[in-house]
């Protein structure tokens, strides 16, 4: 299951700064042990901060479900940011997107953290909790107060703004004191003398409460547990605490029914003060429980017998459960799947890698790999290659003059290998017109960083953990760098044939669309030069009829594939030149031509030539046309479908969108000839910018890479 793990790390990104502002942050470390927790359980995880661009962020991670497709789950870890009930911000979105997630509803939120409402709630329903009063301000009349009291802002949690007092000098004080720092009522409540407990919850139906856990105040009463002791100093825990087993079960039934009178959900923790003659008061309910190493909620789960890899699942499997009837929690003694745990441990390896894996995309976007910039080429196959030879792969070289030299590279013995990798390494954009590497929190740009250098990086990684995983060394892999891509594989033609000879599957490694298409099939291309030259210079009409038929010629031309679904006929690099007083005329025009079938390409010629025989016969001017075919169609095979199936199945083990896909583009791989199972598009998902620039999803280089893996993992 794809799983989004939200929580608040930029809190400056909100359109303004107002309100209250969020006090309540989780340990990174804490995020990052939650994510590894649901990796190992075999799920997709993202970690995506909650400030105003997480809509964009859930889009590119979690888009909407095709029909049949498993819909992700929200992990929900984010306190809010700024304003009122912040708790309930992140919720909210996601009720509105359509996404569902672990943890209570907006409006559960808002009544577990409004402290009087709940209590209020509580009184209704007949549990017990301290008598309470609310002020506004300090200068209220505070005569009806029976002290002690202890004072807290209304709508914090995590003990912030807790005082004890004892008169009613101290009490305007810090009621003052609330209301300045924290911008909301003073909550002043009758004082427990005693002990503190609380106990957890997790699960809805049945509600399950863990052991009751005692916070230590080492015998003194009127002892409380403050924000500053939970960050720096927290006092020890007693789990199971030590009180008669009929009081813990009270404390547990009552703080059921507390859960279940503010309609929570999931889980929670509900804080317990316990008087000198054992009477029992509730005192608050965290709907957001803290996960935080040494907080009571984990500490008690441990007792439970949830470890906290299991616990954090737990909190997953029960959100699913009630959102999806036929989803069925995870359970200790399920038998382990050595082929899940192997997944997640390679998941685990790829993301934490992940900043060296952008290194390497780093230095191959930032050099200019134009076709005919040999040095920046070969450089950039340099670092290929420093990459593969760690790997244990040998290269051959197949020197060039004109482009950067052809490399294989293969970590097998024989000739024969189980997969071929095809990846160009050039593009056609020159050092002008380059874009360096340009990263942002989700995506990643540059020049070719989608069409083939995010492929590169992904590749590197996917081999790197098969050789962590212990793999590399049983497969057969061929990897071709080729370095002529942009002008149709002149020189790399013959030895991507060679090469798929002795290959029982090809990929390729472009980038994937938007939808995760991987590409079974290609257009062929075929590209001409039409010329025009007015050849009688004693009228001057002459010239504007020259150029009226070179633009109707051209428009002819182009018409062939209106209406047609089978080919695409565009002209480029449109010149013209005339004059009348001077009397000459002459112009040329690219056409390129996509096709997908050779009977279309022949057609097409066809009637090329037929309309210009018509034009051949006027002795104003001369037109001619040169050109032909550059890369044949790549046309979807039976082996096709089977290793696109294979891969479907690979895709839905660890949740990663795919499918199928026709590019209009013709690549390399369109030159093998041998009937094989070939696929392209394995790359990073991203798309073109409406500059020359590139980006991919940046999630995607772990996702593709852990695909890339699993897919040359299974041919053994």
């Amino acid at each position: 299951m794809k799983v989004a793990l939200i929580y608040n790390k930029d809190i400056s990104g909100v359109i303004n700064t107002f309100g209250m502002q969020n006090k309540e942050f989780y340990n990174e470390k804490t995020v990052k042990r939650v994510a590894e927790s649901l990796e190992k359980a075999g799920h997709n995880v993202a970690i995506l901060d909650g400030n105003k661009q997480i809509i964009e962020r859930l889009e590119n991670f979690m888009p909407r479900v095709n029909k049949g497709e498993q819909m992700g789950m929200i992990f929900n870890m984010a306190y809010g940011i700024q304003g009122e009930s912040r708790y309930t911000h992140i919720p909210s979105l996601l009720e509105m997107l359509g996404l569902p997630y672990v943890g209570s509803s907006p409006s559960g939120h808002a009544l577990a953290l409004d402290k009087v409402l709940t209590k209020i709630i509580w009184k209704n329903n007949g549990l017990p909790t301290p008598d309470f009063w609310v002020f506004n301000n300090h200068e209220e009349d505070m005569s009806s107060v029976k002290f002690p009291v202890i004072v807290k802002p209304k709508m914090e949690s995590v003990s912030f703004g807790l005082k004890v007092v004892y008169n009613q000098e101290d009490l305007r004080e810090a009621v003052h004191f609330i209301v300045a720092e924290f911008g909301q009522q003073a909550l002043v409540e009758q004082f427990i003398r005693g002990r503190e407990f609380c106990v957890g919850l997790i699960g809805n139906s049945p509600v399950e409460p863990f052991p009751v856990l005692e916070i230590d105040l080492e015998g003194d009463p009127d002892a409380i547990q403050t924000v500053d002791d939970k960050q720096h100093k927290p006092k020890k825990k007693v789990c199971p605490a030590h009180i008669s087993e009929e009081l813990a079960e009270k404390m547990q039934k009552l703080s059921i029914e507390a859960f279940k009178s503010l309609n929570l959900r999931d889980f929670s923790r509900v804080d317990i003060r316990l008087d000198e003659d054992d009477n029992i008061y509730l005192l608050e309910i965290n709907s957001m429980a803290s996960l935080g190493e040494t907080g009571s909620y984990p500490t008690a789960a441990k007792v439970a017998g949830y470890n906290f890899e299991s616990l954090v699942n737990k909190m997953l499997d029960v959100a699913s459960v009630r959102y999806f009837t036929n989803t069925l929690p995870q359970t200790d003694n399920q038998p382990a799947n050595s082929h899940q745990n192997q997944t997640s441990r390679m998941r685990t390896f790829i993301k934490t890698r992940q900043q060296r894996t952008e290194k390497l995309l780093k230095k191959l976007v930032d050099t200019d790999t134009y076709v005919r910039n040999v040095e920046g080429v070969n450089y950039c196959s340099g670092l290929i290659s420093a990459e593969l030879s760690q790997l244990g792969f040998t290269q051959e070289i197949y020197p060039q003059l004109e482009v950067g030299n052809i490399l294989y590279f293969s970590n097998s013995f024989n000739q024969e290998v189980d997969y071929l990798i095809i990846q160009p390494l050039d593009n056609r954009i020159k050092l002008a017109r380059h874009e360096n590497f340009h990263e942002q929190e989700q995506y990643l740009e540059g020049t070719g960083i989608w069409e083939n250098k995010g492929g590169l990086a992904i590749l590197i990684s996917a081999l790197q953990a098969l050789k962590f995983s212990r793999n590399l060394r049983k497969l057969n892999i061929g990897i071709l760098l080729i370095t002529d891509s942009s002008i149709d594989g002149q020189y790399s033609k013959s030895i991507i044939q060679q090469k798929a000879e002795l290959a029982k599957s090809v990929i390729s490694l472009s980038g994937a669309s938007k939808n995760g298409g991987l590409i079974l099939s290609r257009s062929g291309s075929a590209m001409y030069r039409l010329e025009t030259k007015m050849t009688q210079k004693d009228n001057p009409e002459n010239v504007s009829l020259t150029a009226m038929n070179f633009n109707k010629t051209l428009a002819a031309i182009s018409d062939i594939s209106q209406n047609d679904s089978n080919n695409i006929i565009a002209p480029f690099d449109i010149q013209y030149k005339s004059n009348i007083f001077k009397k000459y005329a002459y112009g040329s025009a690219g056409i390129s031509v996509r096709y997908n079938t050779p009977e279309v390409l022949d057609e097409i010629e066809k009637k090329i030539k037929k309309i210009l025989s018509v034009q051949k016969r006027s002795k104003i001017y001369q037109v001619k046309i040169e050109g032909g075919l550059k890369r044949p169609a790549m046309a979807v095979s039976d082996q096709t479908k089977q290793l696109y199936s294979k891969v479907c199945q690979l895709a839905k083990q660890i949740d990663v969108r795919i499918s199928e896909e026709h590019r209009w583009s013709s690549a390399d791989i369109c030159h093998i000839k041998k009937a094989l199972p070939i696929m392209d598009g394995l790359g990073p998902v991203g798309e073109y910018l409406p500059s020359d620039n590139e980006r991919i999803i940046r999630h995607s280089l772990i996702e593709r890479a852990l695909l890339v893996a699993l897919l040359l993992k299974e041919t053994k």
